[in-house]
């Protein structure tokens, strides 16, 4: 599964860590979170990411 970085903080979804503290379980694709997702950092949308290598 690829990583996201969002444009405006850096942040980088990694979905083998997930984000626990808002929920999301580890082993979730960027693609599977929910709509109203926001970045734990700036709290930006998912519209911000991009793929990351």
């Amino acid at each position: 599964m690829k990583k996201y970085e969002c444009d405006a903080c850096g942040y980088v979804y990694d979905p083998e860590v997930g984000d626990p503290d808002n929920g999301i379980a580890p082993g979730t694709a960027f693609a599977d979170l929910p709509e109203d997702w926001t970045c734990p950092l700036c709290g930006l949308g998912k519209e911000v990411f991009k793929e990351v290598e």
